[in-house]
């Protein structure tokens, strides 16, 4: 196990913003990397700046628009959320904190019922839970983690999270079939076709031809840009507390530590850094900057992928290329006209978009499966994830207390299918690991899935239990 420091998680390094010129601060050598402490010359960083804002725009604005938060507000907060991750993390871990998309479903769900500001006591929560397991790995290490929440279960409760979502994607597809199917084809087209940024940028690309095809069918109303000012604070919302709600959005804490983690290991193995001792420091910012979010009316935010895309086209981990992305975010926040654009966006185009992003959050979580290679002939994991999948997509519900009225549940406390599925994969896993030892029947019975295939003809390859992993 990494060894932890034990420094108060807030106490920034004496050397954070300041910044040592990497080479003639314009060039960079093959093999060559701008490391976090370095930077270009300014003109190079701030532009690298504003191609993180470009990298992350697309996803960090489709939150919102599915959600119908306000974008100029989602996009305050996570500029205000990247400077002060900056500043927790000492300027070590260059990250952009966009909108987390793991939080779409029960914040629409929590919206339907209760309102937006119950969706806000939500999004608090998840972040003050996150700030709580931040700190508790910064003193104890991120070890115990994998012990309850093993590939197995981690890999289950990020699937149903994304694909608890599906019938939201549906619902704004039907409302403009052709749009959609334009929105998907370009997204799947532009992944494809092009090298390097635009590439990276494919949502963002597809958005926009979505957008032209939904222009030239007469589906955008372009009223409220004209009526919307050139200059102002984006609108902040208050949140309330509903204790049927909160249920829903706990669970989404597993997938912001699994975004986060793997996060700072990606950072760390391109930089070759040792960030160990940093990873509750980012998990602890992550959850500080969502509480933030909540307050004001703003998504909660993560650690975004796209911006990950960027530093490995550029090679510069510039933390100084990061602040300029966060200033210059927070600028753009301040353009009402822009977030009056962006509203415009129709739901076929966001149906589209979801339809791909839906599936991707749903797919990350088979890719912990397949990056850890659990072994799914091991009944065990076979029942962790087969109950848990099933229990989210369906959306099982189970309401305690309250009373239903016209089909609709009034009072009470509401666990929807990813609270119940989330939970279910961490019971089922340990009651049946912890029995399966004390009967000795660990070794799986005969059945369908037991059809050897793969690595599984090799033995070692796959792993059952944590205890499995060689660097346990």
């Amino acid at each position: 196990m990494a060894t932890t420091s034990k420094t108060p998680l807030p106490r920034p390094s004496r050397s954070f913003l300041r910044w040592s010129i990497h080479g003639d601060g314009y060039h960079i050598a093959p093999g060559e990397v701008v490391r976090p402490a370095e930077r270009l010359a300014w003109p190079a960083t701030i532009g690298i700046g504003m191609q993180h804002v470009v990298a992350m725009f697309g996803a960090t604005f489709l939150v919102p628009l599915i959600t119908g938060f306000p974008p100029s507000t989602t996009l305050f907060f996570s500029a205000v959320g990247t400077l002060l991750f900056l500043v927790i993390t000492a300027g070590r871990v260059p990250s952009y904190l966009g909108s987390s998309f793991a939080l779409i479903a029960p914040i629409t769900a929590a919206t339907a019922s209760h309102g937006m500001g119950s969706a806000l006591g939500g999004v608090i929560a998840v972040g003050a839970l996150l700030a709580l397991v931040g700190v508790v790995v910064h003193f104890a290490g991120a070890h115990w983690i994998n012990r309850v929440m093993p590939p197995t279960v981690t890999g289950a409760i990020v699937a149903l999270i994304g694909f608890n979502l599906a019938p939201a994607a549906w619902s704004n597809v039907q409302k403009a079939p052709v749009t959609a199917v334009v929105t998907i084809v370009a997204i799947i087209l532009v992944t494809v076709f092009f090298r390097g940024m635009l590439g990276r940028l494919s949502i963002l690309v597809g958005v926009l031809i979505g957008y032209l095809t939904a222009v030239l069918r007469g589906e955008v109303d372009f009223t409220a840009i004209g009526s919307a000012a050139w200059l102002g604070l984006p609108t902040f919302h208050a949140p309330t507390w509903e204790p049927s709600v909160l249920a829903m959005f706990l669970p989404v804490v597993v997938v912001l530590i699994a975004e986060n983690i793997g996060h700072v290991k990606s950072v760390a193995a391109m930089t070759g850094d040792d960030l160990d001792d940093v990873t509750g420091r980012a998990l602890f910012a992550d959850g500080l900057s969502t509480v933030l979010a909540g307050v004001g009316g703003g998504s909660g935010t993560t650690t975004y992928a796209e911006n990950i895309g960027v530093m490995a086209a550029t090679r510069v981990y510039s933390t100084a290329a990061y602040l300029v992305a966060g200033v210059f975010a927070l600028l753009l926040s301040m353009i009402p006209k822009f977030g009056a654009l962006i509203a415009t966006i129709p739901a076929g185009v966001l149906g589209g978009a979801a339809t791909v992003l839906y599936g991707m959050i749903g797919m990350l979580g088979v890719r912990i499966w397949v990056q850890n290679r659990v072994d799914f002939s091991d009944p065990v994991n076979l029942n962790t994830a087969a109950v848990a999948l099933i229990v989210g997509i369906a959306n099982y519900t189970w309401a305690v207390g309250g009373q239903v009225v016209d089909g609709q549940q009034v009072g009470g406390v509401v666990f929807n299918g990813i609270a119940l599925g989330a939970l279910g994969a961490i019971v089922v896993y340990h009651v049946m690991r912890g029995i399966s030892r004390w009967r000795g029947t660990s070794l799986e019975s005969a059945s369908p899935a037991s059809a050897p295939a793969g690595a599984e003809l090799h033995p070692g390859e796959l792993r059952r239990t944590p205890e499995d992993d060689p660097e346990s």
